[in-house]
């Protein structure tokens, strides 16, 4: 063999391994949902990555896996991500959490923006979570407590508030309804905790809220829909919710950290993660911004005149 021939041979031979070197670089992270994901918030979680100079199919992979509303299939759904021995996995939900964490403590988990996850037991601190998760926190739980004071200063006759909790997400929903009767204690409202399920049991809620003389709504996230906010404006019952996108769909109110915000620390938690750094020792990051979302187009559905003072403190004010 002359030396031409020798040197194509051994170029030769060294290409698969060239490829599966190629294979090896591509991590796959995987986006473990308890149902729907807004496609803009998978579009900003994208996008967050791209910026980092992630090239999706070249450099990193991205996997959807949805448990479509059914909470019982969460732990098989995390079991197989484990089996496929993903990169990371990137829960949205604290339910999806929680089978995360359940099925594995040596793959990387990064929360998606989770409601509280000291309250319901998935880090042992912000600053030092500890194991394999790390994330980001929307702080759902402690700004739905906001919206009791929101609301009182919106109605300052304001005296019975229901608060809506997913049955399907219960971990979650105990910390919520704490929050939300602290915050109503310390305001002298009464609040009412309804734990139902959607569809029926939640229609059903809405008429028995009147009957019961309540005044106004607080929904947890993972209920939100423009369902929800036509049943408010239906049965003439302001609703609010710590789901920013609630407002937009009709609800009377939100009050929620910046989304983008949010989804993009979870990206850039990722990448510090894929370069070798351990999940345990990176903060959990909570909302340094927040945004007030009014819609006034609801306001006069319900015949409510918001205070001048309050509209002050709107982000963004919805009139159409």
């Amino acid at each position: 063999m002359n030396r031409r021939d020798f040197i194509a041979a051994g170029v030769a031979a060294l290409v698969p391994t060239a490829i599966l070197a190629e294979q090896r670089k591509m991590a796959t992270v995987a986006l473990l949902l308890g149902g729907s994901f807004p496609e803009f918030q998978i579009g900003v979680f994208r996008q967050g990555l791209h910026d980092l100079g992630y090239v999706e199919g070249q450099s990193i992979r991205i996997e959807i896996h949805s448990a479509e509303d059914d909470a019982q299939r969460l732990p098989e759904l995390a079991a197989s991500l484990v089996r496929d021995k993903v990169d990371v996995i990137v829960p949205f939900g604290t339910n999806a959490a929680l089978a995360a964490r359940h099925a594995t403590s040596e793959i990387p988990i990064v929360l998606l923006a989770n409601g509280d996850p000291i309250g319901v037991g998935l880090v042992d601190s912000l600053a030092h979570p500890g194991g394999n998760i790390t994330g980001t926190s929307s702080m759902h739980a402690e700004l739905a407590a906001k919206h009791v004071e929101l609301l009182k200063d919106m109605l300052p006759n304001l005296h019975r508030v229901a608060a809506l909790s997913n049955s399907a997400a219960a971990f979650f929903g105990q910390v919520f309804l704490k929050q939300i009767a602290a915050a109503g204690n310390a305001r002298q409202v009464e609040i009412v905790p309804m734990i139902l399920a959607p569809g029926a049991e939640l229609d059903a809620a809405f008429p028995a809220m009147v009957r019961g003389n309540v005044e106004a709504v607080i929904v947890q996230g993972s209920l939100v829909n423009k369902h929800v906010a036509d049943l408010g404006l239906e049965y003439r019952l302001p609703t609010v919710s710590p789901f920013l996108s609630f407002a937009a769909l009709g609800g009377l109110m939100s009050y929620a950290g910046a989304q983008k915000e949010n989804i993009r620390g979870a990206a850039r938690l990722v990448d510090k993660i894929l370069k070798g750094e351990r999940p345990g020792d990176l903060p959990v990051q909570q909302p340094s911004r927040f945004e007030l979302v009014i819609n006034l187009k609801t306001a006069k559905a319900l015949g409510l005149t918001i205070p001048h003072t309050v509209l002050l403190r709107a982000d963004e004010v919805i009139e159409q």
